[in-house]
């Protein structure tokens, strides 16, 4: 299973790089994920492309690193997008990235939502300018979105927001047995019912109750 890390961090270090990392870490934890070189997340540093995908907006054609990032966050199985905070929603390189995605890209693709900033104020930034944004791709975002401020770091409030999120997008990552459809159980009359039907609850043949009403 391929999990991809988007970052639009624009320093090094960055405190949203930094919560990308403990999503990727809690998710791949709660996954159960091997430790093996081939199994690792793809991290994409969107500060690293910032003027390649300038210039895909005016030449229409994307660089070969450019190319290879839109390629792999289209064939994620998952994806941990993280943004900072500019004038109250995602920053301007986080949406021209999504921007040259193919509208059908992330189509079903299982997606944890972060950002980070530098006050509490903006801490519905995730529900009101990045869920939206992926709900518009058609992706299944994860219940749990997590806001980093800068006085929640070494918070506890925080680490439980990153293992609760990390867990949900987790189950999509790790394989379940298929099992056969459960047979929904029927009442006597035929109707779905919530309750197996009574083995005392026998249908009586058409023809028995006919007999018994010409006798009596």
């Amino acid at each position: 299973m391929k999990l991809v890390v988007v970052s639009a961090g624009l320093s090094s270090p960055s405190s949203t790089r930094l919560l990308a990392d403990r999503l990727t870490a809690a998710t791949l934890e709660a996954a159960a994920a091997p430790a093996r070189p081939d199994a690792g997340p793809e991290v994409i540093e969107l500060r690293e492309l910032a003027t390649e995908i300038a210039q895909h907006f005016t030449t229409g054609f994307p660089s070969a690193r450019l190319a290879a990032a839109l390629d792999a966050v289209a064939a994620a199985d998952a994806l941990i997008a993280v943004t900072p905070v500019f004038a109250g929603s995602y920053s301007g390189l986080f949406k021209s990235f999504f921007d040259l995605l193919d509208k059908d890209a992330l189509t079903g693709t299982p997606v944890l939502l972060g950002a980070t900033g530098g006050t509490a104020r903006h801490s519905l930034v995730t529900e009101h300018a990045l869920r939206p944004l992926f709900t518009y791709l058609r992706a299944l975002v994860v219940p749990t979105a997590v806001y980093a401020a800068s006085e929640d770091w070494g918070e506890e409030g925080l680490a439980r927001r990153i293992t609760r999120a990390g867990t949900e997008l987790a189950r999509f990552l790790t394989p379940h047995p298929v099992t056969a459809p459960a047979t929904a159980p029927r009442s006597p009359t035929g109707a779905v019912t919530s309750l197996p039907p009574s083995p005392a609850a026998a249908l009586t043949p058409f023809a028995q109750r006919l007999a018994a009403l010409q006798a009596g």
